[in-house]
């Protein structure tokens, strides 16, 4: 039985949600943090320094739950915490690991990998699935 155009691509997304998915659940097994923890440090990797306050922000967490998993994660030697210079009320936050080194790098695999994965599709076919993929996420976020 042929699968239709419709069932093809919901199945290839499932495949490709279940795989991430699964990527990152074991990465954050093998490094023992939680999926909280994994996405504070791949924020303030992608935003250095950032301000607990904007962290809490991305995290969608209390005050409190940002200032808790922060210490845990310095008391873990994953982050520091350094002293803005102009206002000693304020902090910033900064990692104390690579997240391009392992054990680290794991957490970022699944996407890098989908990139080179992604670079030896002909340009057109790339191009191709991007656009419909914009497409339909447009047209659910707009009746969500």
């Amino acid at each position: 039985m042929t699968l239709s155009h419709t069932s093809a691509l919901m199945t290839a997304l499932d495949d490709y949600v279940t795989a991430r998915d699964e990527a990152v659940a074991q990465a954050r097994r093998d490094l023992s943090i939680s999926e909280l923890e994994a996405a504070a440090l791949s924020h303030i990797a992608d935003e250095p320094g950032i301000r607990p306050s904007d962290l809490r922000g991305r995290l969608g967490v209390t005050a409190a739950g940002v200032t808790t998993l922060v210490d845990r994660l310095i008391g873990r030697g994953l982050l520091r915490r350094e002293l803005d210079a102009d206002d000693r009320r304020v902090n910033h936050i900064h990692l104390e690991v690579d997240l391009d080194t392992e054990p680290w790098a794991a957490l970022r695999r699944f996407p890098r990998e989908v990139e080179s994965a992604v670079h030896v599709e002909p340009v057109e076919v790339a191009r191709a699935a991007a656009e419909v993929l914009v497409r339909i996420t447009e047209r659910v976020r707009g009746r969500l």
